[in-house]
């Protein structure tokens, strides 16, 4: 059988104001593996059309939120990342505009024995914006060992430093370390722009507010179920005044702490 040479491919998505204050979309892009359907009004699917990623491939997800408008971004099943020759890489940019509300949330990451892969994340943010974002890691298939993967997570907040944050997984030495993983099979994030009143750590699940502006919910689980579940509770636990944008009110231009 002949050994399928690395992917190229990208897709994207960008939305306009349209007549009446509604959310149009202006560009939606794809090329397999990554398929991008328009599934509602305001609401895009990612459709895999090929298995992968594989090792070598190079895929990109561009969103580009005009001010004012809204994007919900799920896919229809986990992506199942796969050994193959070089490591693997997944790098989603996305830019949302003032007043511009956007949640990302897509099917797990399922990590496959063998598998080497790389996921970049860099989010562009205008005051006023409202973000909610979902990464979901799943250590291996059932009864295996999981692949390594490097994940980089960048936001900003008009061109100044919101959150950075890196975590590797699938090195033995690190995934049992009680300051890593502590032996749980999944684990996950949601940035949020909301800010919550005080950090809670509670049953495999932290709320921790940042610096600036926004919240990070963190949590560990021993399954996908699990692990969706505490994301969720971490969620809710953000509490605030009706007013999830990302807050822009410090001195000298700087991100405001709420």
């Amino acid at each position: 059988m002949p050994i399928r040479s690395a992917v190229r491919a990208s897709a994207a998505v960008a939305t306009d104001l349209g007549p009446g204050g509604r959310t149009v979309l202006r560009r939606l892009a794809s090329a397999p593996p990554l398929t991008l359907r328009q599934t509602g009004p305001r609401t895009v699917h990612l459709v895999s059309t090929a298995a992968g990623p594989l090792g070598g491939d190079r895929l990109a997800l561009d969103l580009d939120l005009a001010p004012g408008t809204a994007l919900e971004l799920g896919s229809v099943a986990s992506t199942l990342v796969l050994p193959g020759p070089g490591e693997s890489e997944m790098l989603v940019t996305a830019r949302v505009g003032a007043g511009a509300r956007l949640r990302f949330a897509p099917e797990p990451t399922v990590l496959a024995a063998g598998c080497a892969h790389r996921l970049v994340v860099r989010l562009e943010l205008e005051p006023g914006a409202s973000v909610s974002w979902r990464e979901e890691l799943v250590l291996g298939r059932h009864g295996e060992r999981p692949g390594r993967c490097r994940t980089r997570f960048d936001a900003t907040l008009a061109g100044r430093p919101l959150l950075r944050q890196e975590l590797t997984v699938g090195d033995p030495g690190l995934d049992g370390s009680p300051a890593v993983l502590g032996g749980a099979r999944c684990t996950g994030t949601v940035f949020l722009t909301a800010t919550a009143k005080e950090p809670l750590v509670s049953d495999g699940v932290a709320v921790l507010p940042l610096a600036a502006s926004g919240t990070l919910v963190s949590a560990l689980a021993a399954d996908a179920v699990e692990l969706r579940a505490r994301l969720e509770r971490g969620e809710s636990a953000v509490s605030g005044d009706g007013d999830d944008s990302v807050a822009y009110r410090g001195r000298e231009g700087e991100p405001g702490i709420r």
